[in-house]
């Protein structure tokens, strides 16, 4: 019952407790450090460690006795018959047997939930930074990429005013050039200027104010899961902090259900009465005391108890439902990693060599005469395509397979197994 509160807030394994020494991140960081940089400066995984560390705190408090009270009485107006000065009545309430246990549990297994709770929110941050930083890093690359159609296209104008200027080219030829290049050179712009948008979603899981430095990473390889599909699922039915959380959330309803049927049994109060007499030739009196609270208004307990046991029952159907709508998350995240990684070794074993020699090719024919400028830009703008569709799978690749492990709960190692697997 009370593993929470002595093993108190320690850091979960893979991060670190908000507060800490922050890495200094360069345009070369690696991801590592963006993301340690998020675990220990996010507000948001901050307010969910300190929502944490409060639930902790309220294990003592449902599980300490009520205060004990003490009345004084000073009598203004004595009689004979009862010459009493002051009185002193000193009480302590004791919950029926297993009242305060049983409280104890609930709001310990509802500091498990708020720990799960942490848990989720903190692979949730790290999922949000993978995918922000991947962006960036597509972003960058598709830069680059199309930074080298341009330079492409600029030679080949340079080529064909030189063809015009001696007559062997058409102006014809010559303007669907200048219009595809300045289409290029407007598309560069756009990818340029959403630097700055991308830059600011990943300052925002940062909590980093200002802009920082833009992510430049090399080309990472895409590591493969090397499980099937049924068991990731079976991962996420015992790793997912989102269900524990709800598992939790399940038995501290059940620890209310319990604490409400004790409901009709009485609390007990012992006292010490003390009354301090005026005439000196008497002894001070003092008495004893034992009181019972009378639990006889019956139909509210029986409604507090229905109560609890609806609130359990609500919690096992969401902890189904939530399961339901997390393996269907699965299974979509494990077809856009499956379809990138399907794609990342199409376009770079096939496509791509085979689009580079077209475009050579039809540079040649073009130089020589033997074929129009349209195939020159139809093959240069495919060759494009390609390569950004190849970066945009690997940015995909990267990215669903950082919210798979968001959805199993925990991190998935690379291996020679095939990638995924589906069970027969």
């Amino acid at each position: 019952m009370d593993r929470l509160a002595q093993a108190g807030p320690a850091p979960i394994a893979g991060s670190a407790a908000p507060g800490g020494q922050l890495p200094e991140l360069r345009a070369g960081s690696p991801l590592a450090d963006y993301i340690l940089y998020a675990s220990l400066s996010n507000p948001g995984l901050q307010a969910a460690f300190h929502r944490w560390t409060a639930a902790l705190d309220r294990v003592p408090q449902a599980r300490a006795l009520p205060d004990p009270q003490l009345s004084y009485s000073v009598f203004v107006r004595r009689e004979q018959v009862n010459p009493t000065r002051q009185e002193f009545v000193l009480s302590q309430t004791f919950p029926w047997f297993g009242k305060r246990g049983l409280a104890a549990r609930a709001a310990s297994e509802a500091a498990n939930a708020e720990r799960q709770r942490f848990e989720a929110a903190r692979l949730a941050l790290r999922d949000e930074v993978q995918a922000a930083w991947h962006e960036c890093r597509y972003l960058g690359r598709a830069i680059e990429v199309v930074e080298g159609n341009v330079q492409l296209l600029r030679r080949l104008e340079a080529a064909l005013r030189t063809r015009f200027a001696a007559g062997l080219a058409p102006h014809g030829d010559l303007i669907k050039l200048q219009v595809e290049l300045d289409e290029l050179e407007d598309r560069l712009r756009s990818l340029q200027d959403l630097r700055a948008p991308l830059a600011a979603r990943l300052d925002a899981a940062l909590n980093r104010k200002g802009p920082g430095p833009f992510p430049e990473a090399p080309e990472i390889p895409g590591e493969p899961i090397a499980a099937t599909a049924e068991q990731l699922l079976a991962m996420l039915r015992e790793s997912s902090p989102e269900l524990k959380a709800l598992d939790a959330e399940i038995a501290k309803e059940q620890a209310s259900v319990e604490r409400a049927k004790k409901d009709f049994y009485p609390d007990v109060m012992l006292g010490l009465d003390y009354m301090d007499m005026a005439d000196p030739g008497m002894r001070d009196p003092a008495a004893a005391m034992i009181t019972l609270s009378l639990p006889i208004w019956r139909g509210k307990y029986a409604a507090g108890v229905r109560e609890a046991r609806s609130m359990h029952l609500a919690a096992l159907a969401e902890r189904r439902d939530q399961e339901n709508a997390l393996a269907a998350r699965l299974q979509v995240a494990l077809y856009g990693f499956r379809d990138a990684d399907r794609k990342i070794g199409l376009y770079r074993e096939t496509l791509i060599p085979r689009a580079s020699q077209a475009l050579a090719v039809k540079q040649q024919e073009f130089e020589g005469g033997k074929a129009p400028l349209i195939d020159v830009i139809d093959a240069e703008r495919t060759l494009l395509e390609f390569h950004l569709s190849l970066e945009r799978a690997r940015a995909d690749h990267a990215q669903r397979r950082s919210e798979v492990e968001r959805l199993v709960g925990r991190e998935l190692s690379g291996g020679t197994a095939p990638l995924i697997e589906q069970a027969p």
